[in-house]
């Protein structure tokens, strides 16, 4: 079996990859937001990294996984999207509470805790967000999704997946509606798409397009 890193590193990994899954590349700016951490400490960190081959630094650009990265990173994601679906399902925590206690709780358990709560949650696929939940062996078993500012006015569609995870922003959309497995219709969209106005569990709603380009949507059948 490997050897497990650090909580810091396999933080930085986690968060790193979540950053490629929006937008293909972790910007030293998001780290520093999103870890909130010193830019001084990101640089040191990334170094540390990049010494250690589990990332790619690009100048100006930014930070991308390296295989080995990719694979700490996803069993990290493993863990957490189960712990999460731990404490909704069975604990009955509130979706916008679960997303912060999974960050404590993940580096707590190992491969065979994580492999005895999926088997006890009956191996769900995704996490209460949407997001997909990695195999053991890494795969992603993903859908075919938009975010909801690509939608056209009179376009349906289904709410797969909620990128961001601070409990306000899930606390704001839980107040809408907007969940996944929700039916969505845009309604209208104002200059330069913001607002957007869409409809939802009957209710009329205007979102900025930052919340909108959050919200993954697939399209409705038929």
């Amino acid at each position: 079996m490997p050897k497990r890193v650090s909580d810091v590193i396999e933080e930085y990994l986690e968060t790193i990859y979540r950053l490629q899954e929006r937008s293909g590349i972790a910007k030293t700016s998001d780290l520093v937001a999103m870890l909130n951490v010193a830019p001084g400490t990101i640089t040191n960190t990334i170094e540390r990294l990049e010494r250690n081959l589990l990332v790619v630094h690009e100048p100006y650009r930014g930070v991308r996984l390296t295989d080995e990265g990719r694979r700490i990173a996803l069993d990290v994601v493993r863990r957490h999207r189960l712990i999460e679906r731990l404490l909704t399902d069975l604990l009955e925590i509130e979706w916008d509470k679960a997303h912060e206690l999974a960050c404590n709780l993940e580096h707590w358990i190992d491969s065979e805790v994580a492999r005895r709560i999926e088997h006890v949650l009956g191996c769900p696929r995704v996490c209460p967000h949407g997001n997909p939940i990695p195999t053991e062996d890494g795969e992603i078993i993903d859908e075919e999704v938009y975010p909801l500012t690509e939608f056209k006015v009179g376009e349906r569609g289904i709410v797969s997946r909620i990128i961001e995870e601070t409990p306000e922003f899930l606390r704001y959309l839980g107040e809408l509606g907007v969940k996944p497995e929700r039916s969505i219709e845009i309604i209208h969209k104002a200059p330069q798409n913001d607002p957007i106005t869409i409809k939802v569990d009957g209710r009329v709603q205007a979102l900025s397009h930052r919340v909108a380009s959050l919200i993954m949507i697939r399209r409705a059948e038929g």
